[in-house]
């Protein structure tokens, strides 16, 4: 009776949410009785300038719509072309979706709070020593992202997802209730996510991990999005980690011009990886990306992460003209180049170049990348950040929140 009551209390704080009108938008509220999954299993969304479809498997993204300069659609997010198509993928790259209900790593999957040592299921970096794995990688091996969620509301510009962590899968302690809403309005795609610990406290830190090409993997110059300019004007630190990702301790400088330095000025994301501090960047023989940076706006004094020039990321492609800045009350933000990609995974109906050798219907290496807005990573284990109350949640206090908005439009200006 208590998970039910509190499934009810979250969804009288969120539901409104679904018809919530957006900062320079249009909100519907109208429930049409033909919304629902279409033939491909996909819930479909709208606003002006952007659809996008959506799947109860880890409540993810599965297609972003929206016309390149020249006014040709492009779909900008890695996908399957069904949503069966998710479930089935052994190689499972959490495409789209929430990791939960802890994102990214956190070292020897263990934490600890109030004295008491948890253990959560590694995944992670096998050593003979760990077959199962050295660490925990966005949730464990049926993280968030692995299950399905429930569709609580769906209406023409909005869709929210709702699931119910029980206390101790994977390890973590405590039951976590949560709502995922995603809602579109006037060229801007906005996310909420709210979680609450019920009956222990518990880390929760969230994230959206989708793949990006803003080309809709149709470049006919090149298949990667090593031309595509990145800009991060707040993020002059990024977390030090060591060659398997994992957090030292240790926030070390982007000096200006120096690999990851993409503070002073937006350049491209493949312009300095012949640089010889490119090699390693990504973790042991990788050379990319795979970098939280941290997000200092306070600086210049209280901020509204809203207001509009606050971005704290840009993207940019000036082959389709298509740009999107990234705002959220978040203070960290990963972006990883998709140093893995090999190209195995299929592009969707919807995106590539057909009957063209040179450019084969698969993503390769670089081919895309994913930016997740997010806290300091594995901060639950660096208590000298001082990030517990951003971090760890218990019943009776504060829910978790994210938000983010994603805001698009045309620009054309090239880089290098």
């Amino acid at each position: 009776m208590r998970m039910h009551t509190s499934l009810a209390s979250l969804g009288a704080l969120l539901l409104p949410l679904a018809s919530a009108q957006s900062p320079g938008g249009t909100g519907s509220s109208n429930v049409s009785s033909s919304l629902g999954p279409d033939e491909h299993g996909f819930y479909w969304i709208y606003s002006e300038g952007l659809s996008a479809a959506f799947i109860p498997y880890g409540a993810s993204i599965a297609k972003l719509l929206i016309n390149d300069k020249y006014g040709i659609e492009r779909d900008v997010v890695a996908g399957f072309d069904n949503a069966t198509a998710y479930s089935l993928d052994a190689a499972h790259p959490h495409l789209g979706a929430v990791p939960g209900r802890y994102a990214n790593r956190i070292q020897n999957s263990t934490f600890e709070i109030d004295g008491q040592t948890y253990h959560v299921d590694p995944n992670e970096n096998p050593t003979p020593e760990a077959p199962n794995g050295a660490d925990t990688l966005h949730g464990g091996s049926d993280g968030w992202d692995y299950r399905n969620f429930t569709v609580v509301s769906h209406t023409n510009d909005s869709i929210t997802f709702s699931i119910v962590d029980p206390d101790g899968k994977e390890g973590f302690p405590g039951e976590v209730v949560s709502y995922i809403t995603y809602t579109l309005s006037n060229f801007t795609w906005d996310i909420k996510m709210v979680a609450i610990a019920t009956t222990k406290k518990t880390p929760i830190m969230l994230s959206s991990h989708t793949y990006w090409n803003l080309d809709g993997f149709a470049n006919n110059e090149t298949n990667t999005a090593l031309n595509h300019t990145f800009y991060l004007p707040y993020s002059g630190q990024r977390v030090g980690v060591d060659n398997i990702l994992i957090p030292t301790g240790d926030i070390v400088a982007n000096k200006q011009g120096s690999v990851n330095d993409f503070w002073s000025a937006p350049k491209q994301i493949g312009a300095d990886l012949q640089k010889p501090e490119a090699n390693g960047n990504c973790g042991f023989n990788c050379t990319g990306y795979d970098t939280c940076w941290l997000i200092n706006r306070s600086q210049d004094g209280p901020y509204d992460w809203r207001a509009e020039g606050g971005f704290v990321a840009r993207l940019q492609s000036a082959w389709s003209g298509i740009q999107v800045d990234v705002y959220t009350d978040q203070e960290a933000f990963q972006m990883y180049s998709c140093n893995g990609q090999n190209a195995t995974m299929p592009l969707k109906t919807s995106q590539g170049l057909f009957n063209n050798s040179d450019f084969p219907r698969t993503i390769p290496q670089h081919g895309c990348l994913v930016m997740e807005v997010e806290d300091w990573i594995d901060a639950i284990n660096h208590p000298e950040w001082q990030r517990e109350k951003k971090q760890i949640y218990g019943p009776g206090g504060d829910p978790y929140v994210l938000q983010a908005s994603y805001v698009f439009s045309i620009n054309d200006t090239a880089t290098s």
